[in-house]
């Protein structure tokens, strides 16, 4: 008889739980074993990324493709029946599955969150393991799945794309399907940007159209370039069955006039097609005398309209783009974004309802599906205590400048100082070289067109060798200007050079996806939360092919100080009350880009509509000749909670490391026992202790182990340089052979250049100067053989630290 104490918990899976399962009915195609649903923490080292764990379940069970059920945690014998229980509800509370059990072969321990009283927990044999009926028949009583109409709906396989849905995704599409497959009528979906929200929303509409639930779909959105990627993109699988709805300027009598599809006796309407995508302002018109496109359909011609970037314009009842939506009331409004809008005059939660599913920013750099940044404070001295220029001070056009104290509201907006202009370009410019001129895809948001232009004008001078080998290396990317749109597809491009810099105002600041923007800078007052977020979400994707995974904010406005308000990644709170959504006033909305219609000239040009950055057209005043110098930097990390350090660096570190090691004789215990010094560093820094930065502000001279004791202990650090040379004055090592003392005296060499996590890797054998002195296999057989030699390193570590 098989002894099950002796089983490893693969055993166990293999030889008890796969026949269990099996035997009551689930088939291969249903089990997923080992199912990883997150790529593991991207932690950011110096200008070196690093991964954490995956998680992964043991079991996830699926009734139908991408609608899992159960989940299954498995433990060896050593173990009891239930102690995989509680990371197996962690598990299942993010992966959205009602049905949850754990086991050790000898039993299973079922919990059905389907349950709100009575026995939500109870043991099953491994022969009463529920069968996939069974289970199904649970889920459809809990989720209300009441006909066979909701269920062929809800049971309507995904799209088989190149792709599988991320687990987020699964449960948005899921969700969303479900509510609308049962009768609701408005879902919002908030999902953080560069997460999927189009893949997300192409597998909606796919699934809901092949079910015959909803046959005509109007994809709505506010920038051609998000329409651009959508028909590129997923939405291709559409093929036939989807067009872009027009307008167009067209000659007609002598005059160009703007005219529908209709007018110009095309069909748009045509039934043939069943996903139509337009934007806002090609469905609309200011003008009286042009007929608004979307009255070219019938109010009941689709029955689906999905809203991307809902915090826009339609977020506003009283909006041109909500009279849209009004008037097709009788369809499925859903509306997605990654910054739901919620002020006193304006709420996506009063039209949408509660979001029906939230994937934050915070919960994506966690997963690693996004990626991580670090932020660099520049402070300028005229920032930060103004400037008044002297007495009888005049511009550049020779008029005296008024005598008051200008502050950083005032730069760039109503007064240009050159000097700060070419300061800002200089220090991004310095960025790049230590990083990569050529590779560090730049977005340097500015206040408005004139500023992106001066801004353009500073780095290409900053930057001349490589202007002067392509002209486009920095561009300005406004609405404004056709050439620096044209450059947009190249920018976003991972296979393109070509441009590097992007300078821009407001039109970058949704829609963009750039996946390889490696650096974003702002020097623009950015008052509104929903835009601060836009922009961030411009950083956040992850292209491990093009070796970007995090990227940083150069901040010359301290606007990351939004990083510190909890709205920053709460979840979206609606703030309107009853009397306010009966009473909308017209004063100026705070999100300058959120309402187009009163800040961005809408322009219809041949096929496509072009929204047009803030520009006042307000004449500056331009001065130069004033000194302007940083007087303060700063460079601050996302802790493992995934919120911005705003402490210091040091007292950061210390408060980490006292809750790790109380006092300095527990981490050296540690430290010494350690069998390499490497895991001990890898954990500390899995534990938010940034060693490299530490290195950058206070030596890079020191050890991880002297920084460590350093800054928690107080205690005097030594160098590297230090340590080795009183390793040699002990004579430690006269007991080896003259090649061996040679090899150890090279190490500690190594180790005073580069480090302890050098010298532990054997590897260092094959480096300069150590190969120069014998074969790596002379150099083992010198200390008598492979474990002597590795005896011979930890006695050296030890040495090296002996004096702590």
């Amino acid at each position: 008889m098989m002894n099950k104490q002796s089983l490893s918990e693969d055993d166990v899976r293999a030889k008890y739980i796969d026949p269990a399962i099996i035997h009551a009915g689930w088939s291969e195609k249903m089990i997923r074993r080992q199912y990883f649903f997150t790529d593991g923490r991207i932690y950011v080292k110096g200008n070196l990324t690093g991964r954490g764990k995956r998680k992964f379940a043991d079991y996830v069970l699926y009734y139908k493709n991408n609608i899992p059920l159960a989940l299954i945690e498995a433990k060896d014998n050593d173990h009891t029946i239930g102690d995989g229980m509680q990371q197996a509800l962690d598990y299942a509370n993010t992966l959205d599955i009602p049905f949850v059990f754990s086991s050790n072969g000898k039993g299973f321990l079922f919990h059905d969150k389907t349950v709100s009283d009575g026995v939500i927990e109870k043991e099953l044999s491994m022969n009463e393991f529920p069968s996939p009926d069974f289970l199904w028949d649970r889920y459809k009583q809990y989720k209300n799945i009441g006909t066979p109409a909701v269920e062929k709906v809800v049971t309507q396989n995904y799209h088989i794309s190149s792709k599988k849905p991320r687990y987020y995704q699964q449960i948005a599409i899921n969700r969303t399907v479900e509510a609308i497959a049962k009768g609701e009528n408005r879902i919002l979906l908030v999902m953080a940007t560069g997460t999927g929200k189009t893949y997300t929303a192409f597998q909606i509409a796919y699934r809901l159209w092949k079910s015959k639930l909803k046959q005509r779909i109007l994809f709505l959105a506010d920038r051609t370039a998000l329409i651009d990627q959508t028909r590129r993109g997923d939405f291709r699988h559409f093929k036939d069955a989807m067009t872009v709805i027009k307008k167009k300027v067209v000659e007609i009598d002598g005059k160009e006039q703007l005219v529908s599809n209709k007018k110009r006796g095309i069909d748009s309407t045509d039934k043939a097609f069943s996903v139509f995508l337009g934007l806002y302002q090609g469905l609309s018109n200011s003008d009286p005398e042009v007929p608004d496109a979307f009255k070219d359909f019938s109010p009941d011609f689709f029955d689906l309209v999905i809203v991307d970037e809902c915090h826009r314009g339609s977020a506003k009842e009283d909006s041109k783009w909500r009279e849209i939506l009004n008037y097709f009331h009788s369809a499925t409004h859903i509306g997605m974004t990654a910054t739901p809008k919620e002020t006193e005059d304006v709420s996506n939660i009063d039209y949408f309802g509660e979001p029906i599913y939230t994937y934050s920013l915070k919960q994506g750099i966690a997963d690693g599906f996004l990626a991580p940044y670090k932020v660099v404070k520049v402070t300028l001295d005229i920032d930060a205590e103004g400037w008044r220029p002297p007495k009888g001070f005049i511009d550049k056009s020779g008029n005296p400048v008024e005598d008051r104290i200008y502050n950083q509201v005032d730069f760039d907006k109503t007064i240009v100082v050159e000097e700060r202009r070419q300061i800002v370009a200089q220090k991004i410019t310095d960025f790049l070289c230590k990083n990569g001129r050529l590779d560090t895809k730049t977005i340097v948001f500015c206040t408005d067109i004139e500023h992106a232009e001066g801004m353009r004008q500073a780095l290409c001078n900053a930057n001349a060798d490589l202007v002067a080998e392509n002209s486009k290396y920095i561009m300005r990317i406004t609405g404004d200007n056709q050439e620096g749109k044209d450059e947009l597809d190249n920018f976003i491009n991972p296979e393109e050079t070509y441009p590097v810099i992007a300078t821009t105002s407001k039109l970058m600041t949704t829609g963009v996806d750039a996946q390889t923007c490696k650096l974003i800078v702002l020097d623009s007052r950015i008052e509104s939360m929903t835009e601060f977020k836009q922009i961030i979400g411009r950083g956040t994707r992850i292209n491990e092919e093009f070796d970007k995974t995090f990227f940083t904010i150069m901040d010359f406005r301290n606007v990351t100080h939004h990083f510190a308000d909890p709205d920053f990644d709460g979840e979206p709170v609606k703030v309107m009350t009853n009397s306010e959504h009966e009473d909308f006033h017209d004063a100026e909305d705070e999100d300058v880009d959120m309402v187009m219609e009163d800040d961005e000239e809408i322009v219809f040009q041949q096929d496509q509509i072009v929204d047009h950055d803030e520009d006042t057209h307000q004449e500056k005043i331009v001065v130069n000749g004033v000194e302007v110098s940083i007087i303060h930097e700063r460079v601050q990390y996302l802790d493992n909670d995934g919120k911005i350090i705003t402490e210091s660096l040091t007292d950061y570190t210390r408060r980490n490391i006292l809750n790790l090691f109380p006092n300095e004789e527990d981490f050296i215990t540690v430290w010494r026992n350690a069998e390499t010094k490497r895991s001990i560093v890898e954990e500390l820094e899995n534990n938010g202790i940034f060693i490299d930065a530490l290195k950058e502000e206070i030596g890079l001279e020191y050890d991880p182990f002297d920084l460590i004791c350093h800054i928690a202990f107080d205690a005097k650090p030594l160098t590297r340089k230090e340590r080795a040379e009183n390793v040699k004055k002990r004579n430690y090592f006269t007991k080896y052979g003259e090649l061996a003392q040679k090899v150890i005296s090279a190490l500690l060499d190594k180790y005073a250049s580069d480090g302890l996590l050098t010298i532990e890797d054997t590897k260092v054998l094959k480096l300069d100067p150590i190969n120069k002195i014998a074969l790596p296999v002379e150099i083992i057989e010198a200390f008598g053989g492979k474990e002597s030699y590795k005896s011979a390193l930890t006695e050296l570590e030890n040495a090296l630290y002996k004096t702590a």
